[in-house]
């Protein structure tokens, strides 16, 4: 379909801000800010990895959470499936380069959480102390 001048100005016009209620970038969050989904992009972020192998990296996962979440960065654009016929098939999953583009995002959070979870569980302590009291 061919857009007018005037369909073209307004799809420009347009401007993300994820504060509001309506704004797709909100999907966008929830995704990344997944505990899971973090997790994945950070074990993906050297190298393609086989289901089994993600499962081994990432302590806790259950198969169907995983596989969910690969799902959704799939269908997100993030990850990409290659299927390999063989006996059992073979499935890799890899970050693409927009997936690739997130990981000093996400590593990045990885690390402040394990450089201040000292700090973190200190103020949970505290906080648990008080209110209980």
């Amino acid at each position: 379909m061919t857009k007018s001048a005037e369909q073209r100005r307004a799809d420009e016009r347009i401007v993300y801000d994820a504060f509001l209620a309506t704004c797709p970038t909100r999907q966008v969050f929830a995704t990344v800010g997944d505990k899971w989904a973090g997790l994945v992009v950070n074990a993906l972020a050297k190298g393609s990895l086989r289901h089994g192998e993600l499962r081994t990296r990432i302590a806790g996962a259950s198969q169907k959470m995983l596989t969910q979440t690969l799902r959704t960065l799939e269908r997100d654009g993030l990850v990409t499936r290659t299927v390999t016929p063989s006996v059992p098939v073979r499935v890799d999953y890899e970050l693409t380069p927009l997936g690739h583009s997130l990981v000093p995002i996400l590593a990045a959070l990885k690390g402040w959480s394990e450089t201040h979870i000292e700090q973190i569980l200190r103020a949970r302590e505290d906080y648990d102390a008080t209110a209980a009291g």
